[in-house]
């Protein structure tokens, strides 16, 4: 046990499976450990560094920020939180306001906190509960982790949690759910954590408008799929439907924690109803610009499309040459995955792609998870490949 890791066992608590692995730098989809070893980072910090590691462009805008101002309270306006908000709301094309926290789980628990409200105050009896997936994941505070349709997640340990959350097994079985206590469906586009398993288009828009037509919220979580992962700006742009609330956080900051809750119940909130303190500050918010700024023209000039082409063929190719180890391949954009025959080949693909040096993750079905960043070039794509197939030769 060298140093470092005798440090973090004894006195950071053990809530991660740690790989003691000592990164030290990064540049682009490559990162160093501190024995020289490159690695092609094909999980982006779980979809985190939209913009790889080391983007120039983002190391100037928080360095020269970090210079001038950090943080003030949000008792006073933040310029580039109000203009933050102002590009999000364009470049999803909805007609909402958004606010500002520092993590998924903080944007889910401000989606909630809008449902509850809403329930008290648009109907004659109060409406509460919220109709969740199975295989779903929200987060991990008492209440997102009870909004998570993992029956493992609830453990007792953590008890007694909030209560008014239901849990269906598919799309279809939500509509037989609702009661006269239902406020709202929160839903993943694609359900990462649980397998990288995108929705049916039709299902979810025949959802949206049927919760529309009974004036009951439609929640979508993109956390994870937000901020031009699936290839849109949105996974609900891709979708073709407009939600209550969009949640984002993991890739909008580029690495600065950020979470953001944009509803278009645009009034809910009153002063004093919610807050965060370091929510939207100067840095995260700056940063946050910076992401959507470079992500925008990527978008834009054809570049994003390329890569989420490229990476696709090659998914696609070991799907379809590896049945012994393979299903399908899933997902949509650069957030996508191979579905493993079982979870003792899963077990060996993510270590033997790590030893080979190539950053892989796990997700529930047994699925190889991948999150590229969104700049990745073609040659690291290329190289990443060809270390995962090595791995995978290896087996």
């Amino acid at each position: 046990m060298n140093e470092l890791e005798r440090l973090d066992r004894e006195y950071v608590l053990g809530s991660y499976a740690r790989n003691y692995t000592n990164f030290v730098r990064g540049e682009g989809a490559k990162l160093y450990d501190d024995a020289g070893k490159e690695y092609i980072d094909f999980g982006s910090g779980i979809g985190v560094c939209s913009l790889g590691h080391a983007h120039p462009k983002l190391s100037e805008a928080i360095c020269e920020q970090a210079s001038r101002l950090i943080h003030v309270s949000n008792l006073q306006v933040i310029e580039p939180q109000a203009r933050l908000a102002q590009r999000i709301v364009e470049l999803s094309g909805y007609d909402m306001r958004c606010f500002f926290g520092n993590s998924g789980a903080e944007a889910n628990e401000a989606a909630l906190k809008i449902a509850r409200k809403y329930g008290e105050t648009r109907f004659d009896e109060k409406r509460y509960k919220v109709i969740t997936l199975k295989h779903s994941f929200h987060g991990r505070t008492i209440t997102t982790v009870k909004a998570t349709g993992q029956k493992e997640m609830h453990k007792p340990d953590f008890s007694p949690y909030p209560a008014g959350f239901a849990y269906v097994d598919s799309i279809d079985a939500i509509y037989e759910a609702i009661d006269e206590e239902t406020v709202a469906v929160m839903i993943e586009l694609v359900q990462g954590e649980g397998g990288v398993q995108p929705f049916d288009k039709g299902e979810v828009q025949d959802l949206a408008a049927f919760l529309r037509s009974r004036d009951l919220l439609l929640i979508v979580d993109e956390v994870q799929t937000g901020v031009y992962r699936t290839g849109d700006f949105l996974a609900s742009n891709l979708y073709e439907i407009e939600p209550d609330i969009v949640t984002l956080a993991k890739g909008l900051g580029g690495g600065v924690p950020i979470g953001v809750a944009m509803t278009r119940l645009k009034e809910i909130f009153q002063p004093g109803d919610h807050g965060s303190t370091f929510g939207g500050n100067y840095l995260s918010t700056r940063a946050g610009l910076t992401v959507l700024e470079v992500l925008e023209r990527e978008q834009s000039a054809g570049a994003l499309a390329e890569r989420i082409e490229s990476f696709s063929r090659y998914l696609d190719r070991l799907a379809e040459s590896m049945p012994e180890r393979f299903t399908e391949a899933v997902g949509l954009g650069l957030m996508r995955g191979l579905r493993c025959v079982d979870a003792e080949t899963q077990g060996a693909i993510l270590k033997g792609a790590f030893a080979e040096g190539v950053i892989v993750l796990k997700a529930g079905r047994n699925t190889v998870r991948f999150l590229p960043p969104l700049t990745i070039s073609r040659e690291e794509i290329d190289e990443g490949f060809k270390r995962f197939e090595k791995a995978l030769a290896s087996l």
